[in-house]
Formats: structure tokens, sequence, C-alpha cells
């Protein structure tokens, strides 16, 4: 194949996979909306969607196969490929994770907890999957440290708020004429609200393996790998 021809593919293994952060942001901007509105049907198009991002998936995954055995790549080449490939999964990833908050708004009847700003967290961890994806399609390596960086405040503004979640379960009073229905919805209440701040606070991490990744990719650098 001639060389040029395989520069062209490479360059559109980078716009598909640019694609396919889009279709997932959405996706997961979707499940937040369902979770914010209580939206049965949003959470059912977030859930369903899940097959168009996986068969994305799977479509890219052959791609990067195909380039690696089509020709020899040289070493630039072979980590951009080889960073395209574990990006993907980490796009994958952040989908499953999306279906899980259409999953959870199911069951979200209530605002039990409304001192907790899941949508501002789920918004900032949004724009680092965005702000990763741009490093990767501009090459950018400051833009990689700088992600994470923000991750660390994720992580804080995520632990923050599940100790907020613990720390007001255990000063409710439960009185003798609390039901057991009324405690078993409280409790699954707070599972949920927990997984949905451990899921949204995974989509940081993810967000920096893209970044780790795309400095690997750029600068043969592995500082961020983890």
């Amino acid at each position: 194949m001639p060389r040029e021809s395989y520069q062209e593919r490479l360059e559109t293994l980078r716009e598909d996979v640019l694609y396919m952060s889009e279709v997932v942001l959405e996706r997961f901007r979707l499940g937040l909306n369902a979770l914010e509105q209580k939206d049965e049907e949003l959470a059912w198009e977030v859930i369903d969607g899940d097959d168009e991002v996986n068969q994305l998936y799977l479509d890219l995954e052959q791609d990067c196969i195909d380039l690696l055995a089509l020709q020899q790549p040289v070493a630039s080449d072979l980590r951009f490929i080889a960073a395209s490939f574990k990006i993907i999964t980490d796009l994958e990833r952040v989908g499953d994770l999306a279906t899980n908050l259409g999953e959870y708004s199911m069951d979200a009847e209530r605002d039990v907890f409304p001192e907790v700003d899941i949508q501002d967290i789920g918004t900032a961890v949004v724009e680092m999957i965005e702000d990763a994806m741009v490093a990767y399609s501009e090459e950018d390596p400051e833009q990689c440290y700088a992600i994470a960086e923000t991750d660390d405040v994720i992580d804080e503004q995520c632990e923050d708020a599940s100790e907020a979640v613990v720390r007001d379960l255990i000063e409710r009073q439960i009185d003798a004429d609390s039901s057991e229905t009324d405690i078993e919805q409280l409790m699954a209440d707070v599972s949920r609200l927990l997984l949905t701040i451990r899921d949204i606070e995974r989509v940081g991490d993810h967000a920096v393996n893209i970044a780790a990744r795309t400095l690997y990719m750029v600068e043969n650098d592995d500082d961020l790998i983890y």
C-alpha cells in the first residue's frame, strides 16, 4: 500500500475516534439530563444507544488491527495506532457509565440530597473528556498535564460529595413511625447516589487515561500512564 494512502487511513482513524467521542459524550449528557429530570424516556434513549457505541468500538478496533497488519508502521505511527486503540477503549467505558446513569435515573424519583450537585461535577468531567480529545486531535502535551491536574479537583469534589451523603444519612433521625419500606427506600437512594458519584469520578479517570495515551503518542512519554 502506498505510504500516502496509509497516512490517509491514519488520519481517517483519528477523525473516527473523534466522532466516537462525540457520540459517547452526547450519551453521557443525556444520562445526566435523565438523572436531573427523572425522565424515563431519556433514560431509555441512553440505554438503547449503548449498542451504537459498542459497534463503533468494534469497527475502530478492527481498523486499528488492519492498520497494523497492512504495513509495518514507523515508531510514531505505531504509537498513534496503539494510543487510538486505548482511547476508544476508554470511550467505550464512558459509554457504559452513561448507561449506568440512565439506569440510575429510573429509580431517582426524588431529590433526597439536594446539597450534592451531581450536575456540576458531571459537567466538569464532560469538559475533561472534551479537552482530552482536543489534546489528542491537536497533539498537545501541555493540555494532557492540565487534564491530570483537573482530575485532582474532581476527585476532591467527589470525595466531598460522598462524605456529605454519608454524613447526612448519619444525622437523619429515623423515628418509631418510620416504616421498613421508608428505611429501605432511603438506603436505596443513598446507594444509588454513591454509585452515581463513583461513576462520574470514573469518567474523569478515563479522561486522564486519554490524556496519558496522547502524551505517550506525541512525546513517547509515559509520565501520566499509571
